[in-house]
């Protein structure tokens, strides 16, 4: 998304524009299919997905079939690219106005000791993947777990394996819980990384915040196979990215979140 001579970076041109900006920060905080967006907005549905036709020509947004119904899709900010454009429109302004976009998004230690759900079908991949990356960027500082609207009887081993090869942690004891199993527990957000579930998942009183990470499952659909493990990485390093940037939010305090 660089910009020649002395035109403005094509993240400015994409960007300025009010309803753009409002789609941007609106997907900055969860996926959402293009009818949830129209009432967010609160703007015609032709209109709202033509601005994002051009978010996703500008390749800021990308967009994912529902595993629940085929016919949806949803709409995903990637903040990675969006780091880089930032960084390309500062540099392109004064060289002093650049920055690393490689480098990790900043965090401070939450005021609070934040409770973190996550949330998919069969809590055996997504979920716990995301459990113990948030777990391990935070040292214990979070309080996360993680359930399923239909466990699968273990943990996927090809979950157990990335983890492990990746990120040098061991999930290996670890078992699949329902979601009923938490009715009465309290948390600050509750995330879900798969479709289905967000149709299904309870609601926890106390008003948690919540958001969606359209995340399509790994396991190939005959179960186990060892063919899927590639498929597993790939997830893996997506769920890591999207928990780097959570990280910031989990530092503010509740005044400071967007109801």
């Amino acid at each position: 998304m660089r910009s020649s001579g002395h035109a403005a970076p094509a993240f400015v041109h994409l960007a300025a524009h009010p309803l753009r900006w409002r789609l941007l920060t609106e997907l900055a905080a969860s996926d959402y299919r293009v009818r949830e967006l129209v009432e967010r907005v609160g703007q015609p549905q032709n209109l709202v997905s033509y601005h994002l036709r051009l978010l996703r020509g500008g390749g800021l947004v990308t967009a994912r079939r529902s595993s629940f119904d085929g016919r949806d899709s949803y709409y995903h900010l990637d903040l990675e690219r969006c780091a880089h454009a930032l960084a390309d429109a500062g540099t392109a302004l004064h060289p002093a106005l650049g920055f690393d976009p490689t480098s990790s998004p900043p965090s401070t230690p939450p005021p609070t000791r934040s409770a973190v759900l996550f949330a998919c079908t069969g809590n055996s991949a997504r979920s716990p993947i995301a459990e113990a990356l948030l777990r391990h960027r935070t040292h214990g500082q979070v309080e996360v777990t993680s359930a399923g609207s239909h466990p699968k009887p273990r943990i996927h081993p090809d979950a157990v394996r990335v983890l492990r090869e990746h990120h040098g942690i061991d999930i290996s004891s670890r078992r699949p819980q329902h979601l009923d199993t938490l009715a009465d527990r309290r948390f600050d957000y509750v995330i879900s990384l798969c479709d289905k579930v967000r149709e299904v998942c309870p609601d926890f009183g106390d008003r948690p915040r919540l958001a969606h990470w359209s995340i399509p499952d790994p396991a190939p659909a005959g179960g186990d196979e060892p063919a899927g493990y590639p498929a597993f990485v790939r997830t893996a390093a997506e769920i890591d990215t999207r928990i780097r940037y959570l990280l910031p939010l989990l530092a503010r305090t509740p005044q400071e979140v967007k109801p």
